[in-house]
């Protein structure tokens, strides 16, 4: 039997791929290359030694869902597949609720179509909207404050409705909060198309000049440095936990949520100056607006998921970085550029 993973050549599902198969796993992978790009797989490959099936498909196309089921014994599914650019989805908000609530949905239909009901979804801690408080555990009031966090949140929404309805579905929401860092090999790692959204690989051009500056949004936050404060999750860590994850839904039905993170808040000038060691170079950098929906302070406590998955984040923000900073070394233009 094996295990389905949507979206398997982006960032943390490149990862989580090679967590399975290191762990005995058989997998199959689906993705239409959106943001990503085909050399994933070969590396993947290369990196455990293991082959495994490849659907190019996307999640809106029913006909090509119901083949990869048909084609396959699949026993789980863990569901990466998705936009995820928060930016973009204030831009674009039919895209963004039609790719990721519609192509989600198509999913658990051919799932229930074929009996496979284990899933585990890569959620998001964006379902907390701007918390009052910190840190935030699973049982905070969830909201959603742009269209990327609302499908998200959508997407919860349906599959708690779905345990409440038929009682054999066995889900697990696994609820990021900021994951950064690649592989130890310098094989896989962060590597978006066009500018990139997220802080570290924005920093990791910039440190290779292939960015001439970064623009940092607001030093008058309520912090110790004025910037923004997030909780950093190295990938690694975060793929185990999907592994752990995996292991839950095999034993307990329902829906349940769970918060992956450190615990630990950094502010953005924390991570620049954690990649200047990392780097040996110093990070050029711009003060900045503040961006609409951000919040100040937002990080995990994570005993949740440590008391029910057995899983705890064990890399520090230097191997984040360092980590990060080999791949773009190994990797100067992206993968496969």
């Amino acid at each position: 039997m094996a295990v389905l993973v949507t979206g398997g050549t982006g960032f943390i599902g490149s990862h989580t791929c090679v967590e399975l198969l290191e762990s005995g796993n058989e997998i199959v992978v689906m993705d239409n290359f959106s943001n990503s790009c085909p050399e994933v797989l070969d590396r993947v490959k290369k990196m455990t030694g293991k082959d495994f099936a490849f659907y190019e498909a996307d999640l809106l196309d029913e006909a090509a869902l119901d083949k990869i089921f048909a084609e396959n014994k699949i026993d789980s599914v863990v569901h990466f597949a998705g936009y995820k650019a928060v930016g973009e989805s204030v831009a674009k908000p039919l895209e963004y609720y039609e790719n990721n609530v519609v192509g989600s949905i198509n999913l658990f239909k051919a799932m229930r179509k074929a009996g496979t009901k284990k899933l585990v979804f890569s959620s998001s801690a964006t379902v907390y909207g701007i918390p009052e408080t910190v840190p935030i555990t699973e049982d905070f009031p969830l909201s959603a404050i742009n269209p990327y966090g609302a499908t998200k949140l959508m997407i919860e929404d349906i599959l708690r409705d779905m345990a409440h309805a038929d009682s054999s579905w066995c889900i697990a929401l696994l609820r990021y909060f900021n994951p950064i860092g690649a592989h130890d090999s310098g094989l896989i790692g962060e590597d978006p198309n066009g500018i990139p959204n997220n802080l570290l690989p924005y920093v990791a051009q910039v440190a290779s000049g292939r960015l001439p500056y970064l623009n940092v949004y607001g030093d008058d936050y309520d912090t110790p440095d004025g910037t923004g404060v997030r909780d950093y999750i190295h990938v690694v860590d975060l793929a185990k936990g999907h592994l752990n994850a995996l292991d839950k839904v095999d034993k307990v039905t329902g829906c349940h949520a769970y918060n992956l993170g450190t615990g630990t808040g950094y502010s953005v000038l924390d991570i620049v100056k954690a990649f200047e060691k990392a780097c040996g170079k110093e990070i050029p950098y711009k003060i900045a607006p503040r961006r609409p929906g951000d919040a100040a302070v937002c990080y995990s406590d994570p005993a949740f998921a440590k008391k029910e998955l057995g899983w705890t984040a064990k890399l520090d923000l230097d191997k984040m970085c360092q980590s990060m900073w080999h791949f773009t070394l190994q990797n100067p233009n992206g993968i496969g550029k």
